[in-house]
Parts: structure tokens; sequence; C-alpha cells
């Protein structure tokens, strides 16, 4: 029977590859029976029940400690997310409650000193109340600097009431009741009056008479040159 070399040829590489594979397979099998003669299989696992805690013993099991760790950390970050809420509201309520930018602006006054007569008496609106400068005369400022402070109600002295001597910048209102007091009035030369109760001042705004308990208030102010002022 005759077979074509093409046949004859398939049938012995397939009958090659069978034994190779069966070598191969043969050898692998007697390398790692060597290796494994070389591993040891005696040595205990290392057994650490005695120095767990009970309730750590069972790793199948949800334990108190882990169930208290897992409790303190919901605690702590529900605590972190309030806290941070809390901030945002109480800031957006803080931002709510002050003054815009524009009030803000409206909080300084500038006022020029050079159109005030010597004696006279500027009357500004700064912050919805009366302030007044006055331009003292040295008569004046001699007089409030030889008054006794064992005879004032309220005890300062000249100096500390001004910045510079021949100004005086006070409130108009009468620490009293909130009267607006008149300026060159009452029984204080170049001092002030309260008309509603007869409170009377004098020319540092100082209580002299009257039921007013303390000082024309001095609010804040500073110079910026020799005929400037801002106040606020």
């Amino acid at each position: 029977m005759f077979f074509p070399r093409k046949y004859v040829l398939s049938v012995f590489i397939a009958n090659y590859d069978k034994r190779l594979s069966s070598l191969l397979q043969l050898y692998q099998i007697n390398y790692f029976k060597k290796l494994r003669r070389y591993s040891y299989a005696d040595i205990p696992r290392p057994n650490f029940d005695e120095h767990r805690q009970e309730s750590l013993k069972d790793l199948k099991t949800r334990n108190l400690d882990e169930r208290r760790t897992l409790r303190s950390l919901n605690s702590f970050v529900g605590c972190v997310v309030g806290l941070y809420g809390f901030k945002a509201h109480l800031l957006h309520y803080i931002l709510m409650f002050m003054p815009s930018r524009d009030i803000l602006a409206e909080a300084q006054l500038e006022v020029k000193l050079n159109g005030i007569p010597e004696g006279k008496v500027l009357i500004v609106k700064w912050r919805e109340k009366p302030v007044f400068i006055y331009h003292r005369s040295q008569s004046i400022i001699d007089q409030e600097r030889a008054v006794d402070l064992s005879e004032l109600r309220d005890p300062q002295t000249d100096d500390d009431r001004v910045k510079r001597s021949e100004w005086l910048v006070v409130l108009g209102i009468c620490t009293h009741l909130g009267c607006i007091a008149i300026p060159n009035a009452g029984i204080i030369p170049g001092g002030f009056f309260c008309p509603c109760h007869g409170s009377h001042y004098d020319g540092a705004g100082r209580i002299r008479k009257g039921p007013a308990m303390a000082n024309l208030e001095i609010p804040k102010y500073s110079f910026t040159d020799d005929n400037k002022i801002i106040i606020g």
C-alpha cells in the first residue's frame, strides 16, 4: 500500500511531538521532586492566641473593639462635618449683620479746618450724630488748663481732651439723656449748654454743672495735616 510523502511526514512530526512533550513532562516532574527535598515542612505555624484578647481570637466574628473603633471614627467624622457646617453658617450670619462697603466708606468723614474762624464751632454730621469742631482761642485754652481737677465731676485734664490745643473735637450729644448741646452757651465762657435739663460743659467739653455725670464724648479722629482731620 502506498502512502503519499506528505502524509508520512505529518505522521512522523506528530509522533515526534508526542515523544518530546512526554520527555519534557518527565523532566519537570523529576526536577520539582528534587526541589522538594530542600524544603522544610516540619516548622510549626506561629500562634499568638495566648496573647490575644478573648474578643479577638475568633477572626470570623466582629468583636467589641472593632465596633467601638468604627463608632468612634463615625463620631469624629460627624463632629468634623458638623463643626464645618456650623462655622459656615456662623460666618454667613456674621457677614449678613456686618455693614456693607458703602456704609464703611461713609464711616469716615474728612473735614477741612482752615474755614473755621477762631472762637467758632463747626457742626458736622458723622454716623447720624453731630460733631462739634471747636477752634479755641488762647484765652479759652488758658482758662481750661487752669481748672482744678478736684472741682470736676468727671476729672480730665485739658491736654487729655485734645490732640492740638487750639482744636476741640467732641460729640455734641449731652451725656445725660442724649439731647443736642448748644455751643458757646451756658455759664462757662466758651462752653456748651444742654437746653433739655440744664447741663453745662466747659470749653474742653467737661461737665461742670447739671444732671449729666460724664464729659462730652470724644470721637476717634486724626490730623492728616495742619488744616485737615479725618473723623472715624
